[in-house]
């Protein structure tokens, strides 16, 4: 290979690592900084591929998507003492890469720090402004919109802004909440106890009531029904005397008889008396003549 050859292919090698050091790329999901010497010479590239001249510059990229940080849940007072355990979580992304970077170094960890400290100062005035009723039923989303606002106007200090802020959860105090379940409990079974208490005496009166009908109802059935049979004794009576004054010989008959058929209404009936007693005094003749 000639020295034209090899020199050539040297300058070919040194330009490529060199335009392959001069450039580089920046994605729509991030935010870069160019540097020279350690010195921010560029914020403001848009995504794309870039060049950086002299190629000794080095480049730095920061996450510009919405994050999250998840505050670690916390006791806040309210305006009657009563401790809340509130849970919250904060939307932030970066604006100003180059302040980002100095106030914080640019690093996720030390912002969600600052921006803790800052979350707890404002929930915790807040909430101290206000009392347990208006801070679980009402002003919850009036505290996220003063909060948000209160710490976005701080976090510019630091090229961040703060997108939202949100109270995932607001509770009693776990003693308070216990005190107040019992509370609750007690009060509770006072309510169902006065409950049966009433029904209970509700029923006595019906059950009461039940009774005195049904003794009415059975007292004036019998009643009518010994009037009906009284009625009936006394029919029976007039129509037997009627028949005994009119033929007292075939009434005589007639009652014989009846005697006789509920005597021996069974085979197995046995009766022990003389063939010729009062008794069967019609069973052999009709006149009703007794053999002596």
């Amino acid at each position: 290979m000639s020295t034209k050859s090899v020199l050539g292919l040297l300058v070919l090698v040194i330009t490529a690592t060199l335009l392959y050091g001069s450039i580089y790329t920046v994605d729509e999901r991030e935010k870069a900084l160019v540097f020279r010497f350690g010195e921010i010479v560029r914020s403001d590239d848009m995504p794309g591929i870039h060049l950086k001249v002299p190629f000794i510059n080095n480049v730095r990229y920061f996450d510009a998507r919405i994050q999250t940080m998840d505050a670690e849940p916390e006791l806040y007072m309210t305006t009657e003492k009563k401790n809340l355990v509130v849970d919250s979580f904060v939307k932030w992304r970066v604006r100003n890469v180059p302040k980002y970077y100095v106030t914080v170094g640019g690093l996720p960890t030390n912002t969600q720090a600052r921006l803790a400290q800052r979350v707890n100062d404002s929930l915790r005035r807040e909430f101290g402004r206000r009392n347990v009723q208006e801070v679980i039923s009402g002003d919850r989303a009036e505290i996220m919109s003063v909060v948000r606002k209160a710490i976005d106007d701080e976090a510019k200090e630091i090229g961040i802004e703060v997108v939202d802020v949100r109270l995932k959860r607001v509770d009693l105090d776990p003693a308070v909440s216990e005190r107040v379940y019992s509370r609750m409990e007690a009060e509770r079974a006072r309510v169902a106890k006065e409950l049966r208490a009433r029904g209970a005496e509700a029923a006595e009166r019906i059950r009461a009531d039940a009774d005195r009908q049904r003794e009415i109802t059975v007292a004036n059935a019998v009643k009518d029904a010994e009037i009906l049979r009284g009625e009936g004794d006394a029919e029976a009576t007039a129509i037997f005397a009627d028949a005994f004054s009119k033929d007292s010989e075939f009434y005589r008959f007639y009652r014989s008889i009846n005697a006789y058929q509920e005597t021996f209404r069974e085979k197995s009936d046995l009766l022990v008396v003389e063939p010729n007693s009062e008794f069967f005094r019609y069973f052999k003749k009709s006149d009703g003549a007794i053999d002596r």
